[in-house]
């Protein structure tokens, strides 16, 4: 019996023959291919500007850090994402403070936002969890506030629509959005991450923060153009760039993305109609949206409904063959930031009665209607 992770990357012959070419490419780490993905992703989610990296991390880090904020900055966002998130925050000296979700969604409350964008918060990053997008056009102080700058956190949700028909990442409510293209999302390359945004200036600090800080356009720099070798570090940068290799399977994945978004939202379908009656369970996101590029299926359990922990929930779906995962552990309820901000778990209700109840069941494209069907006998068998 095959095992079924909770997800997996989708590698086909195309994919093969994209990375063997980009293996000939005599740049491998700054060649044409990684402008040409950049290009694509732009295109796609109707962005000006795309700035490809080694990882979603690299991403959030940057676009933080490319505000150029100093320390006293707040930073508002989700607890209920990977700690990635709130860490860009830190890297960057700003003081994180957590919002409380919308348990129906997994979402930040959107009503809870509009009443916590004080004046000192000058960054907000909204995760677009599970592949559904914050719907940024109804946050009332975003509109209202010019120091507030909003970086999306979709590393969940490319080839995702917001209710006005932008896709996500076409920044049309915030100044960066961030995606991740680790093999378990919507697409892959390895490991890897970008940003877009519409911002000409914000595009060219991330271009040189992305490199070592370094300019080598002769129009940018502070000093004469001594001659074809000469660059100037202008800012403490880093090293996040994406390989060719890396960008090339990108574009043979962005190709498919359209089909892999199908067939995720086949797969949350067959779901919610077999599971959505139970009644020891909530399954997710109940109006379904076809413009929602799903990336994770996260079941509700009434654990003590059915005797049994979710480590045993989880071994016993072990047994059938079927991987979960729980997405996440509240970001607050971490050491690191319990010993430094002292965050109290009753602060944040909706996110602690969901973390109790969450489950990650299989949901990747690659999956077959028999895989589906063994997922659905294993979760029913659990009670």
């Amino acid at each position: 019996m095959n095992f079924i992770p909770y997800g997996r990357q989708w590698i086909d012959d195309q994919d093969h023959a994209a990375v063997a070419e980009a293996l000939s490419d005599p740049m491998l780490t700054q060649g044409e291919n990684v402008e040409r993905f950049e290009q694509a992703i732009a295109e796609k989610v109707g962005a000006r500007y795309c700035v490809a990296l080694s990882s979603a991390t690299a991403g959030l880090h940057l676009a933080v850090q490319a505000l150029g904020e100093n320390g006293d900055a707040v930073g508002l966002t989700s607890p209920n994402s990977f700690v990635a998130t709130s860490n860009a925050l830190l890297y960057s000296g700003h003081r994180p403070r957590f919002i409380d979700i919308d348990s129906n969604t997994g979402n930040v409350d959107i009503e809870q936002i509009n009443s916590a964008l004080a004046s000192e918060t000058t960054v907000f990053m909204p995760v677009h969890f599970a592949g559904l997008p914050v719907e940024l056009g109804e946050l009332r102080s975003a509109q209202n506030s010019s120091r507030l700058k909003i970086i999306e956190d979709a590393s969940h949700a490319i080839g995702s629509k917001y209710r006005s028909g932008d896709s996500v990442g076409s920044c049309s409510h915030s100044l960066a959005t961030v995606f991740s293209f680790h093999p378990v999302k919507n697409l892959t390359t390895g490991e890897g991450g970008a940003i877009t945004t519409n911002d000409e200036e914000f595009y060219q600090r991330l271009l040189r923060l992305r490199s070592h800080g370094i300019e080598r356009q002769p129009a940018r720099m502070s000093f004469v153009h001594e001659g074809p070798w000469y660059y100037e570090m202008q800012a403490l940068g880093f090293n996040y760039r994406m390989t060719g290799i890396q960008a090339a399977l990108g574009l043979s994945q962005l190709s498919k993305l359209d089909r892999f978004m199908s067939r995720r939202s086949e797969i949350v379908r067959a779901y919610n109609d077999e599971l959505s009656a139970i009644d020891w369970l909530r399954t997710p996101m109940a109006s379904y949206r076809a413009d929602v590029c799903y990336h994770l299926y996260v079941l509700q359990i009434d654990f003590a409904a059915i005797k049994m922990t979710r480590g045993a929930v989880m071994e016993k779906l072990k047994q059938r063959g079927i991987g979960s995962q729980v997405h996440y552990i509240p970001i607050y309820r971490q050491p690191y930031y319990r010993d430094r901000f002292g965050f109290e778990f009753a602060a944040f209700p909706e996110t602690e009665a969901y973390y109790s109840r969450c489950l990650s069941i299989p949901l990747y494209p690659a999956m077959t209607d028999n895989d589906v069907e063994r997922v659905v006998d294993a979760v029913k068998a659990l009670a």
